[in-house]
């Protein structure tokens, strides 16, 4: 028996959903549970070097299931896979979203935007704001030249390859100055990519900017 989204029960289940304690700024687990504090758990690698958003949360991590998953939905024209991607999304960051004035996808370059057709992004973030009833602006953040592919780059060479390739356009300032911002992205690496969407979204007024992906890579996990 396979579900809506395409896959059996167990498959599903061989996904690790991501669940606290998290990192309050990065989202990523802690192997060991951290000293209760007075605030909320922050990594040491968050402390070190804050990222322009303020939290991030993943569904789950990635791993061999989670890959396909991913793999399906941006190159295999596996659409229908978004809705349940989303469920588990929405799940993990309850807080997010409820938060959240206006969702905003990460953006496509328009020549990949034209050779794939869609943006894997902006499915995500259609079926959160359909669930959710928060308004989406798919918009809100244009790709303004079209990055290599940031699979084989170290931490310090996504930062340099996603530099200054965002902008918000005039005519969407309006839409995130003073609202907070849900970025959502299929898979989060380093953050390079959402760091760098979140430093455009705060140049144009947004008040906030949080991160929802699908996935969280997580090494020595």
């Amino acid at each position: 028996m396979r579900d809506a989204g395409g896959l059996c029960g167990a498959c599903w289940g061989r996904m690790t959903l991501i669940s606290p304690p998290v990192c309050h700024r990065l989202g990523t687990p802690f192997a060991i549970p951290p000293f209760p504090g007075e605030g909320p758990p922050v990594s040491a690698e968050a402390l070190a070097d804050p990222p322009a958003f303020d939290r991030a949360r993943a569904a789950v991590l990635f791993g061999a299931v989670s890959r396909d998953l991913v793999h399906r939905l941006k190159y295999g024209d596996r659409l229908d896979l978004a809705a349940p991607m989303a469920r588990l999304m929405a799940q993990a960051a309850p807080d997010l979203i409820r938060e959240a004035d206006v969702i905003v996808p990460v953006p496509l370059h328009l020549l990949r935007l034209w050779r794939r057709r869609f943006n894997q992004s902006a499915l995500l973030a259609r079926s959160l704001a359909a669930a959710s009833g928060k308004p989406v602006h798919l918009e809100a953040l244009q790709r303004m030249r079209p990055t290599p592919s940031q699979v084989a780059l170290s931490r310090a060479e996504r930062r340099a390859n996603v530099s200054g390739a965002f902008r918000v356009p005039a005519m969407a300032a309006p839409a995130v100055a003073g609202r907070r911002v849900l970025l959502v992205d299929d898979v989060l690496t380093t953050g390079a990519t959402l760091d760098a969407c979140a430093r455009m979204l705060r140049r144009s007024g947004a008040r906030g900017v949080d991160a929802l992906t699908f996935a969280r890579v997580v090494e020595d996990w």
